[in-house]
């Protein structure tokens, strides 16, 4: 059974899934639909960018670390990006990033999970035109769904968002409903937060 998340809200993945080793996290949302006038230019689709940061200590040690649409497969193997969709259009996840915790080398001890807006400041375009923005996480072995966070807050004039974290905590695996906003104009500023 899945569990719905609130924000900041914690939860065990290796507690009720023994054997556990991958996961597939699965982002979503859709584009506000706006009335526009019969002459104004049609709007450009919003094009959101899902990316993972494998960090160190919680930081970001090196470039290669980031696993986004120009870098679809982590170094070890270990986190692999499914592919950029280009519009969010159609339902269930838009991008979504396989997880092989099993494998992931114990220096690493945190996976962030972001979104940015490609292109958001020369589009004029921000999250306040998403709606039903959720991420949630997939059990590999059987495709259940164990939890999901659904952002529900207004998130006008942000540009990227950190929608939350996989950790490593006393040896057990865990997520992090963070679902904050920032004005980060792109991925490049975005994880300079993690620097």
């Amino acid at each position: 059974m899945s569990i719905s998340l609130q924000k900041g809200q914690k939860v065990s993945l290796s507690k009720d899934n023994a054997g556990l080793s991958k996961v597939v996290i699965g982002l979503g949302w859709d584009e506000v639909q706006k009335k526009r006038g019969l002459f104004a230019p049609k709007p450009q689709p919003i094009d959101c960018d899902a990316s993972a940061l494998a960090l160190k200590n919680g930081k970001l040690a090196a470039k290669e670390d980031i696993v986004f649409f120009g870098n679809l497969r982590h170094k070890t193997g270990t986190i692999q990006h499914m592919g950029d969709n280009l519009t969010g259009a159609g339902d269930g996840d838009d991008e979504q990033i396989v997880v092989d915790l099993a494998h992931i080398p114990a220096e690493y001890d945190r996976i962030v999970l972001v979104v940015n807006i490609y292109q958001a400041v020369q589009r004029q375009q921000h999250f306040g035109q998403i709606q039903n923005a959720f991420i949630r996480l997939v059990d590999a072995r059987n495709n259940q769904e164990m939890c999901r966070y659904n952002l529900t807050e207004d998130y006008s004039g942000m540009t990227a968002m950190i929608f939350g974290e996989v950790y490593r905590h006393n040896g057990e695996w865990k997520f992090n409903a963070i679902g904050q906003g920032t004005n980060d104009p792109g991925l490049g500023e975005l994880v300079n937060r993690y620097v």
